[in-house]
């Protein structure tokens, strides 16, 4: 079983930057996907971004475009994803989970990833 833990979340104000970390507890896929998602409060899972582990071209949400990068490790033993945000927007506002897909199609819906992290804030006030 794949354990996903995240940090990095926290309060920061419009305009600032953050860089969320996403760590599996160890690997027991060769090839896979990663993926962001948010969500606040009474709304649904969103998409943000997903990446094959291996790098290759990601995939964005049209809302963080330009935005926000996701990084994946070509070859590292930890195995960490990174979400860079830059430019942030009181509507970026939620709770950010990685998660994570064996294979190496990109997928934009919740339902595609059967790994979840627990979540991290990420509130963006001034």
């Amino acid at each position: 079983q794949v354990q996903l833990v995240e940090s990095g979340g926290g309060l920061v104000q419009p305009g600032g930057s953050l860089r969320l970390s996403c760590a599996a507890s160890r690997r027991t896929f060769s090839i896979y996907v990663m993926g962001w998602f948010r969500q606040v409060p009474g709304k649904e899972r969103e998409f943000v971004a997903s990446r094959r582990h291996n790098g290759g071209r990601p995939l964005y949400a049209d809302s963080v475009k330009n935005r926000f990068t996701i990084s994946t490790p070509i070859a590292d033993a930890n195995d960490t994803v990174y979400l860079q945000m830059n430019s942030l927007k009181p509507d970026d506002t939620a709770i950010y989970y990685c998660a994570a897909r064996e294979g190496i199609v990109l997928k934009n819906t919740p339902d595609e990833y059967p790994y979840w992290g627990q979540g991290t804030q990420v509130t963006v006030s001034s």
